[in-house]
């Protein structure tokens, strides 16, 4: 039975990382198995914190894009304007939740009446476009899903990017409006499932995210790769890749970097784009560092070969962020068969995961010296790290397939019967 499905928010395909890559997948994988779906989002700006190309001279209005599948499924991208802050602080990004909110408020005026929609689903952040689910579920009395992918209040307050109480409360209030209209809330870890679960006081769907371990999949020959963009067979290197902002801690790696100078074998990568990489550049050049390399986000196939010639991954986050979002990145570094070098609180599900599965190397994000030990353990034990290789792309196919996570949300969420669910398989993989 073909659904129809609408999708609110604001980060959206075509942007390569974070949210909007998986809603851009997700909803691409619904169309490709003949659903209608249509989503209220805005312009590509993320992570780049400015609207790309070639949306530019359209981002101060409304868009509409259609794509149609052979499948029979379709769809309708409604972009609408927001305000885009090119230094995100905790009141511009407040600017640019509330004026999508009130953009996407004034299309769904007249997206409502013109479409008949079976599920709603809403992503978070931003956490008050779970009001707009509100606003649709009370017009056609339809499925309300809330699906949040980062605890926003409590990672605004614990990172201290809100302070006045009296805010916090006013969010959690609304946050709790929406928990009490919502149909099904879904979140991406356990740990994150098991906090909203004392809030909201409803049962969790666990939807989490996933990798296509058929694109993403370990390479062979890494002095080749390595020669391919510039680097010597035998250097060791040590990459960031992602978003560049200050939740990451990423001053660490350059001050870490200082450490090693007399190292010339051993490079430090940081790649991607964000709010936070004109201060990093700085202070690279303050304090003279030579072995560390600045690159942009890389186009897909070239992304790909970066992950694979990487002999260590670095994926860092203050401790008061454990467990308030789950690294995304993790997933394309255990495709690849990477070796991640992870910051993780004991007893967090990061932690407990890595730690079961021996997929990582984990350090204590409160430690100064953990990152300089780490990188040096790990760039000398070569069997350890052809273990964890291992180990880390057997998780990614068990645990991360696109396809299973998709096939269970159908079911569970959409309520597609399983013999249509095993009948179209067929159509995806085509």
């Amino acid at each position: 039975m073909k659904k129809r499905v609408l999708l609110i928010g604001y980060n959206y395909a075509p942007e390569p990382t974070g949210i909007g890559k998986y809603s851009g997948e997700m909803i691409h994988w619904l169309a490709c198995r003949g659903h209608e779906c249509t989503v209220i989002t805005t312009y590509p700006y993320y992570p780049y914190w400015q609207v790309q190309e070639p949306y530019v001279k359209s981002r101060f209005w409304y868009k509409l894009e259609t794509q149609s599948f052979p499948s029979g499924g379709k769809i309708n991208i409604f972009r609408c304007p927001a305000y885009i802050p090119s230094k995100p602080t905790a009141i511009r990004r407040m600017l640019l939740d509330f004026s999508f909110l009130v953009s996407a408020f004034f299309k769904l005026i007249g997206v409502i009446p013109k479409f008949q929609f079976d599920q709603v689903i809403a992503v978070s952040p931003s956490l008050l476009l779970g009001i707009l689910g509100v606003m649709v579920k009370k017009f056609q009395k339809n499925q309300f899903i809330y699906h949040i992918q980062d605890l926003q209040i409590e990672a605004a307050r614990d990172l201290k990017m809100i302070q006045a109480q009296s805010l916090i409360t006013v969010l959690l209030k609304i946050e709790q409006y929406i928990f009490n209209n919502v149909d099904k809330i879904s979140t991406i870890s356990t740990a994150m499932a098991h906090k909203i679960r004392q809030k909201s006081h409803k049962d969790i769907y666990l939807f989490s995210n996933w990798v296509n371990i058929e694109l993403f999949c370990p390479l062979k020959d890494k002095a080749a790769l390595k020669k391919e963009f510039g680097f010597n067979p035998d250097d060791k290197l040590v990459l960031y890749s992602g978003a560049i902002g200050e939740k990451q801690g990423l001053d660490r790696i350059l001050l870490t970097a200082k450490n090693f100078a007399n190292d010339t074998h051993i490079l430090f990568i940081i790649c991607g784009s964000g709010p936070y990489v004109d201060h990093l550049v700085a202070q690279k050049e303050i304090l003279g560092l030579t072995n560390v390399i600045f690159l942009p986000l890389q186009p897909l196939d070239k992304f790909r070969k970066m992950l694979n010639l990487a002999d260590l991954h670095l994926v860092l986050q203050k401790s008061n962020a454990t467990d308030l979002m789950l690294p995304s990145k993790l997933t394309t570094i255990w495709a690849v068969g990477g070796v991640s070098l992870v910051t993780a609180t004991k007893g967090s599900e990061l932690y407990n995961t890595i730690d079961k599965f021996n997929t990582g190397i984990i350090i204590d994000p409160d430690d100064s010296n953990a990152l300089h030990d780490g990188i040096l353990k790990a760039v000398s034990e070569e069997n350890n790290n052809r273990i964890i290789s291992g180990n880390a792309r057997r998780y990614a196919e068990n645990y991360l397939s696109l396809e299973s996570i998709m096939t269970d949300f159908e079911y569970e969420v959409l309520h597609l019967p399983v013999s249509q669910i095993k009948s179209q398989k067929s159509t995806v993989r085509a």
